[in-house]
């Protein structure tokens, strides 16, 4: 796992209370990661926040590159 896509899962995990700021740092890391860490990201969101955040995971993840 890449520092930055482990960067990312913990500050997601830190900010998961909090539906706005979720979002944005998920755009964040998606911005910043290069497709294959997307495709890993991607799978674990799902598995952790899936059931929280569904919707804004699709909304989120709809428009990423995939690998």
């Amino acid at each position: 796992m890449s520092p930055m896509l482990k960067y990312a899962k913990e500050i997601l995990t830190k900010v998961s209370f909090d539906a706005q700021l979720f979002e944005k740092e998920l755009k964040k890391a998606i911005k910043l990661l290069i497709p294959s860490e997307i495709n890993e990201l991607k799978k674990w969101c799902y598995e952790k926040f899936g059931k929280l955040y569904n919707s804004l995971l699709n909304r989120c993840f709809k428009l990423a590159p995939v690998n």
